[in-house]
């Protein structure tokens, strides 16, 4: 089941330090990840994966497939807001997707038709650390994150490859 969802999920904000900034003179891409990285880390906490549940449970996601796309360059002390949606839900994976914005400001929100500047698309697998290995996720979780699975970005299911000619 899918539902249209106006990103019930926090925005994950950031301002680009200068130390994110590569000879370019653009965020280098590997600060586009760790930007994502904390995106996730807010979806976590936001669908009770939070600190606690790591502490009692072991269990945690590892992103097992990503897909980035850079569309557009990013300047030093750019304002980014990050929406997370969730596209899939399983017993054992989580299928979601992060959307950067550039905004005016450290408070702003990106527009409902505006453009991102990159996105990502990750899978995700459930694993209990204390066992190493995949386990399903506990219930309450699960119904959480099916709760919060939206219609698919255009953009999603992408594969790497060359434009045809």
């Amino acid at each position: 089941m899918t539902r249209e969802v106006r990103h019930p999920l926090p925005l994950y904000r950031q301002t680009v330090p200068p130390e994110w900034i590569d000879y370019n003179g653009h965020l280098s891409e590997g600060y586009y990840s760790v930007a994502f990285g904390f995106a996730t880390d807010g979806l976590m906490e936001a669908t009770g994966l939070h600190a606690d549940y790591r502490a009692a449970t072991g269990g945690t996601l590892y992103t097992v497939e990503a897909h980035v796309r850079f569309l557009r360059e990013v300047a030093e002390g750019a304002h980014l807001v990050i929406r997370s949606r969730v596209l899939g839900s399983f017993a054992r994976r989580l299928h979601f997707a992060h959307e950067m914005h550039v905004v005016e400001g450290p408070a702003a929100e990106p527009a409902p038709d505006a453009e991102p500047v990159a996105t990502i698309e990750l899978l995700a697998l459930h694993v209990d650390r204390r066992q190493g290995r995949s386990v399903p996720f506990p219930e309450p979780v699960r119904e959480r994150h099916a709760g919060l699975v939206e219609k698919a970005p255009p953009w999603a299911g992408r594969a790497v490859g060359t434009p045809p000619r």
